[in-house]
C-alpha cells in the first residue's frame, strides 16, 4: 500500500493533481487508515500512470475518461480508442499547423526588421496593429 506522498512520487504527480482526478472521478476515491490517510494499491498506481501518460499526450481529460471507461471493459472492441487516438491526432495536427503558421509570420517580423530605432521597428509594428499580421492566430498561446 502506498501514501500518497509516496504515488506522487512514483509517477511524478503533484498530490493536489491526485486529489483533484479522485474529486471528478478519475480516480477512485482510495482505502483510508484508521487515522484517516489515503492508502493506494497497484491499481491505483497503474491507473495515474496511465493519466498521467495520456496527460503527457495531449489527451483532454474527457477523453482520458473515456479511455479509462474502455480500460475497465478488456473484452469491447479497441475501435473506440482508436477513434479517440485518431481524434486527438488530428488534434495535434492542427496544432502544428497553426504553430508552423505562428513560426512564419515571427520569423517574417524578425527578418523585415532593419534594427534601427525603436520608431521604426516592425515587430513593434506589426504587434501594435494585428492587420500587419498575416498569419490567424487567435487560440495560440492562450
Amino acid at each position: 500500500m502506498l501514501t500518497i506522498g509516496r504515488l506522487a512520487t512514483k509517477t511524478g504527480t503533484k498530490t493536489q493533481t491526485i486529489r483533484y482526478y479522485e474529486q471528478i472521478g478519475l480516480m477512485n476515491e482510495p482505502g483510508r487508515t484508521a487515522g484517516g490517510q489515503r492508502r493506494y494499491d497497484v491499481a491505483d498506481l497503474d491507473r495515474l500512470a496511465f493519466i498521467r501518460h495520456a496527460r503527457q499526450l495531449g489527451f483532454p481529460l474527457e477523453a482520458i475518461r473515456e479511455l479509462l471507461d474502455l480500460a475497465d471493459r478488456p473484452g469491447h472492441s479497441c475501435a473506440e480508442a482508436d477513434s479517440i487516438a485518431r481524434r486527438q491526432l488530428r488534434q495535434v495536427e492542427q496544432r502544428l499547423l497553426r504553430l508552423q503558421a505562428l513560426e512564419t509570420e515571427l520569423k517574417r517580423m524578425i527578418e523585415q526588421c532593419s534594427g534601427g530605432a525603436v520608431a521604426d521597428c516592425r515587430v513593434l509594428e506589426v504587434l501594435r496593429d494585428h492587420s500587419e499580421c498575416l498569419t490567424q492566430h487567435d487560440d495560440i498561446g492562450g
